[in-house]
């Protein structure tokens, strides 16, 4: 069966070692039949939650901010997959993609129970750091995550040593990333 996968890019290099990663992952998605989409969330215009909790009554516009987080909503309301792909910032994801990601509350509160669509999930992270111990606090946000929103996760990888543009490639990690978009 053929899926959808929306792609968070929390990247703020469009040609960076991230990005190389996504395109890895969505050449191998692609490869297997599945729709995907990306968004660059450098460009586009998203503001962090303003925890009002008064999001949900309009089903097509969830939130009450108006921003570009409106062109986000649909297609993670129909995505199967959600792929998070972020740098490591300070052992964690970059502040664009934890502001996107903050935003997708307005979804959850379309329900009384202010339940989440169920996604599964693939974390993509590109950093400095090449440990087990370096990946570790970002690992276990991303699980604690996932264990709260009920979701699954499909796998996350990590392509350490790589800081500056270009440091990337010939990574191995970038198969890896064709492997688990084809795997879909």
């Amino acid at each position: 069966m053929n899926k959808k996968v929306l792609i968070l890019n929390g990247s703020p290099r469009l040609k960076g070692n991230t990005k190389q990663m996504i395109d890895e992952f969505k050449r191998g998605a692609e490869d297997s039949g599945n729709e995907v989409t990306v968004f660059n969330l450098k460009q586009m215009n998203i503001h962090a939650c303003l925890g009002c909790c008064k999001g949900g009554k309009n089903p097509d516009s969830p939130c009450v901010q108006k921003d570009d987080m409106e062109q986000i909503y649909p297609v993670y309301e129909q995505a199967d997959v959600l792929v998070l792909a972020s740098p490591m910032y300070y052992w964690s994801f970059t502040a664009i993609l934890k502001a996107a990601f903050d935003r997708l509350f307005a979804v959850a509160e379309k329900d009384e129970n202010y339940r989440n669509p169920y996604k599964e999930t693939v974390l993509l992270m590109a950093s400095e750091g090449d440990t087990e111990d370096n990946f570790k606090p970002v690992a276990d946000y991303y699980h604690a995550l996932l264990s709260h929103l009920g979701w699954k996760s499909l796998g996350e990888i990590n392509a350490g040593g790589v800081f500056n543009v270009g440091d990337i490639d010939g990574h191995p990690k970038l198969s890896d990333c064709y492997n688990q978009g084809k795997s879909l």
